[in-house]
């Protein structure tokens, strides 16, 4: 089964959280913060604007950082993603 979504949507899966900090130190379970990194899995055709179609500025494959708070989460197959719109992306790290 596949996640197709649509419109300005994309499907993420978040990338796993720091287990240590850089100095080294050990982070428990409720010591770590949800990245806000993330793997894009699947894109939608685009939003339709005055009739015509806006291309999505990401692709399949680029790893983004996202809004905090972003997205709807889904569980798939034993798998977590969230599924937001383009604008929440707030950046593709290269």
């Amino acid at each position: 089964m596949s996640i197709k979504p649509l419109g300005d949507r994309v499907v993420i899966k978040r990338l796993e959280a720091e287990e240590t900090t850089k100095s080294g130190i050990l982070l428990t379970g409720a010591a770590k913060e949800r990245p806000q990194e993330a793997e894009v899995v699947a894109i939608g055709p685009g939003a339709v604007v005055d009739g015509s179609r806006i291309p999505m500025e990401v692709k399949i494959g680029d790893k983004v950082l996202y809004s905090k708070y972003a997205g709807t989460e889904v569980k798939l197959d034993g798998e977590e993603y969230t599924i937001l719109k383009q604008d929440d992306i707030l950046a593709v790290v290269e």
